[in-house]
């Protein structure tokens, strides 16, 4: 089985003190051209790295959601579309697999005196990431809701549920929860920390044999199907933008968010009495578990191996630089939890420093589970519509990745 060993994922999350020396900038040549998701840190995390181009370096950043639809073919191509993939700990499995990115020990060498340990993602003995900052969903709650009705800040998703069905039978909120249900990536992400709360193992031990038609995976489609009928009708379609949306209008109590938003959720721009009430918890945990029923990522930079060795030089040069900029990290402590020394980690940071207190588990990082995670989020949607079994959604998941597994050599 093609699988990926000797990872540094857990390490990401402590935080080393190390002595920093900045990567040298004002870069004069070469072209950076950055593919990215959209999310405020990343765009600070962009913006500081731009700061290190000078004159003569040509800079682009495309930061948008549908990065993951674009990364393989544009890094496919020959010269790439793109010098940098900005991306976490799933992105770097399908790009390794097809030999689309490259080691940067030299430049680490070179360039990375200001990088601490844990941000170099080592896989086989090559440093194939720099990480600058960590994530996961966790709990969102309505502080003034919450006391008004007497309801305890939920730990666990059975809470959650009991929360929720409190707050619609009072008349209070007609759909009170909300999680990045849209079909797609973000459905499969929702399953795979329910999944991973209920002790689930996604593969036979040993193998790339799918394990998830089981008693497990049915607790798991059944406790998503029950958060669903709590949420907006249309939640196939709300990703984590959406319900971002949803709560700053007011018209959720309860949701499952990603750290990283945060900061736009506890701005100035919204409503006041909103944003006053609007309270970080821990990830919750489901069906008895001690660990969270989600995931620990970690955010950094990949280097494509289709570009010129003097495009991956700046690049990686403007890169670390935003990468050890304590300054940035300090600067935006509201907006991410960020891998750089010296970081503070202020209120906002509660979801991700509880998750990883609990022993969350990183996002599996096996060759395989692209495809499993592919497979889930078109197949577990006709579950959710009513439109079939638990059992039959999950076996309709396994012949799927099967399928594409066969195709790519793992089974």
């Amino acid at each position: 089985m093609k699988m990926l060993s000797k990872i540094t994922v857990t390490s990401t999350f402590m935080f080393l003190i190390v002595h920093t020396t900045y990567a040298a900038c004002g870069i004069t040549s070469g072209s950076i051209n950055i593919l990215a998701n959209d999310f405020p840190a990343l765009r600070t995390y962009t913006d500081t790295a731009k700061a290190c181009a000078g004159a003569g370096a040509d800079f682009k950043v495309n930061h948008t959601s549908e990065h993951n639809n674009l990364a393989m073919a544009a890094l496919s191509a020959n010269p790439a579309e793109y010098s940098v993939r900005i991306g976490a700990n799933s992105s770097i499995v399908p790009l390794m697999n097809e030999g689309l990115i490259r080691p940067m020990d030299d430049l680490v060498a070179k360039y990375g005196k200001g990088l601490q340990k844990s941000q170099l993602i080592t896989i086989d003995g090559k440093v194939m990431a720099v990480a600058f900052m960590a994530n996961t969903q966790h709990l969102y709650y309505r502080e003034d809701i919450l006391n008004e009705l007497g309801i305890a800040v939920p730990k666990t998703y059975e809470e959650v549920i009991a929360a929720a069905e409190k707050m619609r039978s009072s008349g209070k909120l007609l759909n009170p929860y909300a999680g990045a249900y849209k079909a797609g990536w973000n459905l499969a992400e929702e399953f795979v920390n329910m999944f991973l709360g209920h002790g689930g193992e996604f593969f036979k031990p040993g193998s790339a044999e799918p394990n998830i038609n089981n008693k497990k995976g049915v607790a798991t489609l059944k406790m998503l199907k029950k958060l669903a009928g709590y949420s907006n009708p249309d939640f196939l379609t709300h990703d984590s933008e959406a319900i971002k949306v949803e709560w700053e209008a007011g018209k959720v109590g309860l949701m499952t968010l990603w750290a990283s938003r945060s900061g736009t959720l506890l701005d100035d721009d919204g409503d006041p009495a909103i944003t006053a009430a609007t309270k970080l918890a821990a990830p919750a945990t489901v069906g008895g578990g001690s660990i969270p029923a989600a995931t620990l990522w970690w955010d950094g930079f990949m280097l494509a191996k289709n570009r010129s060795d003097k495009d991956a030089e700046a690049s990686f040069q403007a890169l670390v630089h935003a990468a050890t900029s304590k300054k940035m990290a300090n600067d935006a402590s509201d907006q991410a939890v960020w891998l750089v020394e010296g970081f503070k980690p202020g209120p906002k940071s509660l979801g991700v420093l509880a998750a990883a207190r609990m022993g969350a588990n990183p996002y599996p990082m096996l060759a395989q589970m692209s495809l499993m995670h592919g497979a889930l989020g078109s197949e577990i949607v006709d579950f959710l519509k009513g439109k079939e079994t638990a059992e039959q959604a999950l076996a309709d998941t396994e012949a799927a990745y099967r399928g594409k597994a066969k195709e790519k050599g793992f089974l």
